[in-house]
This record gives C-alpha cells, sequence and structure tokens, in this order.
C-alpha cells in the first residue's frame, strides 16, 4: 500500500511535493514510484488546527448560559469537532489513512505539530496503522528526500501529543472557567465587559502593569557628582570621582576638605591601556531575532514569526521557531562549505578567520528537536534576492550576517584607563580605541548606523601635568522605562526575577519563563486583541481594561508566573514520559474548584474604574462632597455633581496640569480629601513633577510634601 504523508498545512506539502516527481488531484499529491517509495505514497494536508475541542454548550447544555452557578466546566470527556469550513479536506485526509496500512506525521517538529497530526489521526478512528514521523529541520528537496530515508518511530512523537494535548486542555479549562467567572463578577460592579482570562495571558499582562506602577510611583531622587575638566598638553579630558551624593552639601564639604576651588594643577598618576576584543554574536533563536528585528526596525514579534515562515517555506533559512542558539558539526560543515558563497550575497567579502566549529556556535549537546536558525545550502539566485519583500530581505540578511560573523575575526579594541589626581582627590576616565572591526564590519550598513562612541582620549603620558577645573554636576535618578513590543518576548523568558520563591524562580528558568518560543509573539497578539495592552510608537501600555483585570487578578495565581512555572515543570515531565497526563488536569480541576470558592469575595472588595464610557453601566463614581445630594459623575471631559440642576456647580477636570485624572482619584480626593502620591504633572515651563492633590474649599491645590 502507499504510505500517506500527512503535512501540517499546504505550503508544506507542496515543500514536499516539490520533493519528488507527483501528479496534483484534490486535496492531495500523488507520488509516483521513486527509490524512496517504490509504491508511490500520497501527500495530503491539513489546514493547522483541523480538528479542535468544542465549546462548553456542545459538551453540555447547561454550559449555554454564562452562570455563575454552573460552574465549574469540567467535563467528564472532551470532545473534538471539525474546525467551520474544513469537513472537505478532512474527508480526503480521512478516506487516504482508511486505504493505508502506513501513515507519516509530517507536521512541524515541535509539540503543536505532534497535536495537530494526532487530533486528526484520532478522529479518522482508523485502527492498527503504522505511523511514522518526518524529523527535519529544513525543507530544500536534498533535506526532505533525506528525511524520508530516515524515518523516525512515533515513541517520541507520542510523548510530545501528550505534552500538548495536556496544555491544550489545561489552556481550555482556565479559558472557559476563569474567563466567565471574572467577567460575572466584574459586571456585577458595574463594567460591562468580557474579560478573556488565560493560564499564560494573564500573568503576561500583569507582569506589565506591574512596570506601569513601578513607573508611576517612582519618585526621583536628585545626586550629585564631582565632575572634573582636564587639559593636557595633547587636548582636554573629562573625569569623574567616584560615588552619587545625596546632598549638595556633602559634594560641597569634599571640595572644601581638598581645598579645591577654581582652576589648579593635576597629576595623571595612573595610565592604563588593555587590548581586549568581543567575539562575534551567538547565532539566532526565535526570541533573539524577534529581539533585533523589534530594535532595528521596529517589527512586531508575530511579524518576524509570520516572516521567518515565509522564508523557511521559500527554503531560504532552518526552522524558526527553534529556542536554541547552538548548532551540530553537520550544520558547520555545509556552512563553512559555502561561506565564500553567502558573503557574495550581501557583498561583504573577508578573509575567514576561522574554519574549525568553536563550542560558542556548535555544540550537539545543546540541540534538542531543533538547531539555531540558519541559512540553508540554498544560494538565491539576485533574482530571487530582488523578490523578496522588504522585511523578508531584512530578516534573511541578518540571519546570514550572524552566520557569516561566526567565521569572522574578533572586534578587537584598546580600552585606556586615567586616574587623575587633583589635590589628593582621584577623577577616573576612560575611553576606548578600535583596531579592528572584525565582524562588526558586517554589520556597520546604512541601515544600522554605529553606536555612539565613547569620547576619545587625547594623547597622555603618566605623570603627566593637567590643568583642572571642578565642578558639581546635578542629575536625577530615572524611573525605569515602558518595554517596546521586543523586550516583551524577553519579558516572558526571564520573568523568574519578579518571583520572590527561589524555587519557583529556578523552575521558571528551567522552563525558560511563560509560554514557549513557539507560542510567545501569538501571547501577544491574544493581550492586544483582547485590548488589555496597546503599542504606540513601538511602546507598551497598559489600557484601562488591563488595569481593571490585573486590579482583579491581585494577589491571586493567576497573576504571578509562578502558577505557570510549576505547570510547565510538569508538563515537561509529561513529555519525557515522567508524568500523568491525568494527574495533571486532575490538579487543575482542584485550582480552578479554589479559584470559584475565593475570587468573588476577593472581588467583592474590589473598586473598579473605567473612564471609558462605552464600556461602563455605572457612571457614579462618589456622592458629592460639596452639595451632599447629587452624585460626582463621570462624563465625556470632566467629572461633575448629577445636581447641577439643582445649583451645584461642583466640578473636577478630567485633566490637570497634562495629568489625567481617573475615578479612584476623585473618588479619594472628595473622600479623603486627598489623593496618593500622582506622578506625571507638567508645569508651564514644561517640567515634569510629581505630587498630591488636595481638595480645600471646592478647589485643587497640590502638595508637595
Amino acid at each position: 500500500m502507499k504510505p500517506v504523508i500527512v503535512a501540517e498545512k499546504p505550503s508544506q506539502a507542496k515543500a514536499y511535493a516539490d520533493a519528488f516527481k507527483v501528479k496534483k488531484q484534490e486535496g492531495f499529491f500523488d507520488v509516483q514510484p521513486c527509490e524512496i517509495f517504490p509504491l508511490g505514497a500520497f501527500i495530503t494536508w491539513g489546514i493547522g488546527h483541523l480538528v479542535e475541542l468544542r465549546d462548553p454548550k456542545s459538551h453540555d447544555a447547561k454550559w449555554a448560559k454564562w452562570s455563575l452557578q454552573t460552574l465549574p466546566i469540567l467535563p467528564a470527556q472532551f470532545q473534538y469537532q471539525i474546525a467551520k469550513g474544513k469537513a472537505k479536506q478532512f474527508a480526503v485526509i480521512k478516506k487516504l489513512i482508511h486505504e493505508t496500512d502506513t501513515v507519516i506525521n509530517a507536521c512541524d517538529v515541535d509539540r503543536e505539530g505532534s497535536n495537530i497530526f494526532y487530533s486528526i489521526f484520532d478522529y479518522t478512528h482508523a485502527k492498527n496503522k503504522t505511523i511514522k514521523r518526518l524529523w527535519i529541520n529544513s525543507l530544500e528537496i536534498d533535506e526532505v528526500r533525506k528525511g524520508f530515508l530516515q524515518l523516525q518511530d512515533n515513541r517520541k512523537d507520542l510523548l510530545m501529543y501528550k505534552e500538548a494535548k495536556a496544555r491544550q486542555i489545561s489552556d481550555w479549562l482556565v479559558g472557559m472557567n476563569g474567563s466567565r467567572l471574572y467577567t460575572m463578577l466584574i459586571q456585577q460592579k458595574g463594567i460591562r465587559e468580557v474579560f478573556s482570562i488565560g493560564r499564560v495571558q494573564s500573568p503576561t499582562v500583569y507582569l506589565i502593569y506591574q512596570r506601569k506602577l513601578e513607573i508611576e510611583r517612582f519618585v526621583p531622587e536628585p545626586f550629585f557628582e564631582l565632575e572634573g575638566n582636564f587639559s593636557a598638553q595633547h587636548g582636554s579630558y573629562k573625569g569623574k570621582a567616584k560615588g552619587k551624593l545625596k546632598l549638595r552639601q556633602e559634594a560641597e564639604e569634599i571640595l572644601r576638605n581638598h581645598q579645591i576651588a577654581g582652576t589648579l594643577p593635576g597629576t595623571i598618576n595612573q595610565l592604563k591601556t588593555e587590548d581586549k576584543k568581543i567575539p562575534s554574536p551567538k547565532l539566532h533563536a526565535l526570541s533573539t531575532i524577534q529581539a533585533t528585528a523589534n530594535r532595528r526596525w521596529k517589527y512586531s514579534p508575530a511579524k518576524v514569526l509570520e516572516t521567518m515562515q515565509k522564508l523557511y517555506e521559500k527554503k531560504l533559512v532552518s526552522y524558526p521557531r527553534t529556542d536554541t542558539q547552538f548548532i551540530t558539526p553537520n550544520e558547520f560543515a555545509y556552512l563553512e562549505n559555502q561561506v565564500e558563497s553567502y558573503q557574495q550575497l550581501i557583498q561583504e567579502p573577508f578573509e575567514v578567520a576561522s574554519r574549525r566549529p568553536s563550542k560558542r556556535y556548535v555544540d550537539s549537546s545543546k540541540v534538542q528537536e531543533h538547531y539555531a536558525i540558519i541559512p540553508t545550502k540554498k544560494i538565491p539566485t539576485a533574482r530571487v534576492l530582488n523578490g523578496l519583500s522588504p522585511e523578508e530581505r531584512n530578516l534573511y540578511e541578518e540571519v546570514l550576517r550572524t552566520t557569516l560573523a561566526m567565521f569572522h575575526s574578533d572586534y578587537l579594541y584598546q580600552e585606556t584607563t586615567v586616574k587623575t589626581d587633583v589635590n589628593g582627590l582621584a577623577f577616573f576616565s576612560s575611553g576606548k580605541t578600535e583596531i579592528d572591526k572584525g565582524w562588526k564590519g558586517l554589520f556597520l550598513t546604512d541601515k544600522d548606523p554605529k553606536a555612539s562612541k565613547e569620547p576619545a582620549l587625547p594623547k597622555l603620558s603618566l605623570h603627566e601635568q593637567v590643568k583642572s577645573k571642578v565642578s558639581i554636576k546635578e542629575g536625577e535618578t530615572s524611573p525605569p522605562k515602558p518595554y517596546t513590543e521586543g523586550q516583551l518576548i524577553a519579558m516572558m523568558k526571564t520573568c523568574g526575577k519578579f518571583v520572590e520563591d527561589a524555587v519557583e524562580t529556578e523552575i521558571l528558568k528551567e522552563v525558560e519563563g511563560l509560554g514557549t518560543e513557539a507560542t510567545r509573539s501569538g501571547i501577544i497578539e491574544t493581550i492586544k486583541r483582547h485590548g488589555y495592552i496597546e503599542v504606540k510608537r513601538n511602546i507598551v501600555s497598559v489600557t484601562e481594561k488591563g488595569c481593571v483585570l490585573c486590579e482583579a487578578i491581585e494577589g491571586n495565581l493567576l497573576a504571578s508566573p509562578a502558577m505557570t512555572a510549576k505547570w510547565e515543570a510538569y508538563l515537561k515531565k509529561i513529555g519525557t514520559g515522567t508524568g500523568s497526563s491525568e494527574l495533571f488536569l486532575g490538579s487543575i480541576a482542584k485550582f480552578l474548584n479554589q479559584l470559584i470558592q475565593e475570587v468573588p469575595t476577593h472581588i467583592q472588595t474590589k473598586t473598579f474604574h473605567m473612564t471609558t464610557e462605552k464600556v461602563i453601566t455605572k457612571k457614579e463614581v462618589v456622592p458629592c462632597p460639596t452639595c451632599h445630594k447629587g452624585t460626582i459623575m463621570t462624563r465625556k471631559n470632566f467629572y461633575g455633581c448629577s445636581a447641577y440642576k439643582e445649583g451645584c456647580k461642583q466640578t473636577f477636570p478630567a485633566v490637570f496640569l497634562k495629568k489625567r485624572l481617573s475615578a479612584k482619584h476623585i473618588e479619594d480626593l472628595c473622600t479623603k480629601g486627598k489623593t496618593e502620591l500622582i506622578n506625571g504633572f507638567t508645569s508651564k515651563a514644561g517640567k515634569r513633577f510629581n505630587a498630591k492633590l488636595l481638595f480645600e474649599n471646592a478647589q485643587l491645590k497640590l502638595d508637595f510634601l
């Protein structure tokens, strides 16, 4: 019988078909007999998640209506269905599978690919079939043919499927129960919105919210430094005394103690020059190329993944959903053999520094399912390169340059450190002198301007006498910066630093934080789609809806990466055959039951505010403190008393000194007479400052204490 090859999607099936002589049929390719398939074969395809979990009401009619009384949603047996509009292709796959004795899983070599294949296969109810696994990292013709000659059994594949299925079901359970629970409870507080809850998306939003709070609560503090301006024989330079001082008086006292005033002689009593080098960067994993592309071209992580997938399907780069930055000796061998051809593609010829593999890049022990993202053996023609979109060209060249850097020389420079003595007070200076650009020369293009350099030092001599003028420089501590969209990927990977428990931190480090390399960009798109975050000019901010969500889940495991850490650790055990799906899903059920018991009381103590009128039904903020009859209401551009027709003129601005006032601020003013410290007011002179607001004699006043 002809074996049936199941690809994940049509483009992947077409790439496999390119490796053989085929006849195109409706829903599949008919591979003609050849050395690899003496009887021929059939290549068919899914359309992503062709088979999916049914919604709650399809499991039980009582779950059709959202109700707190029908929670938790815990089906005794999970039911699946063919995704809408995909029944025709499923019928083709089912017929082919039932008519063969061997099925080859040729979906993506990852957990999701295994999940897609077995979900389809199980839904066909086929029995007594031999299942093989295609395990490749490139869609080039010779790699595809080689992969089909070296098919693996499905033991590892089945474990990956069990892990992926457990993850899929747990996400479904948390989403279905958590979303209904929080939405209905928050709606009881007056906010008419649907709040999507997710095992990974919720802690991700909360981490972004935490950064928002850090910025808002940050109180800048002044500091003072002693800076020396020095005139030497061959030029001038600057230096600083060690330490930042909190008070100007401390700086002035140091100057008095050393009798430093006006222009004084100084002596260079330490001059040290060291040769230093920087090796080329590591090869790209998906997360590193997402971060690089966001920094250089402001591409979103989702855009990068989409573009890298296109380059993969065009057979120009290796599998993009990889989490490693290493390759094996096999990949190094073909890269080394073609290094001059790759140089010609970017017109950057250089003398290869080493043709021997380095452990910095080549280490088989650190390669599991996939190796790092590298160019394939295929050398594209000028026509192919010109046919790439600007995004594809940029990312392909980034992969090329990073790979070529592995064969280039180190970046070499000299670092000079200087200590200048002025009446016994030491000032320190440093400077760099470039010796050889090395691999950095590959990246100094018009699209990637040179980074700013440290000011160069003039030619100096040990014990040289210089003229000095010392001054006190005042600075101010800066708040943390909001995340860029590219930094979200790194934040999700390294979120262990936000967890206080040492054991949980280690688990997060082991499982590499929230989500997986393949899913993080999708999670970011999901929380954008749900309206929890906004991205403007590449800067990420939490929306009012996102703040409400975070206030609601605060103090709960849903807000902490720790929960995901423990779950991910156990999911990995399922993937290695040392964990049980039944035990894992049982723990999820216990968690949900506890959530349903505890959250209503927690939400009851909360007060939520949203100024966006379309999502708030209860616009009353607080009883009016002036007339004591009306209620302060949320208006379009201000807050005002509902009894204005009866003569109450009490209003509050929605924006005060260029800072938007929230309903919580107004509530505090009316009930307490003052707010907490508010960050980000702007004076008429344009200077930003922080202060509390006071409400006295029906007027707003600033309190700087």
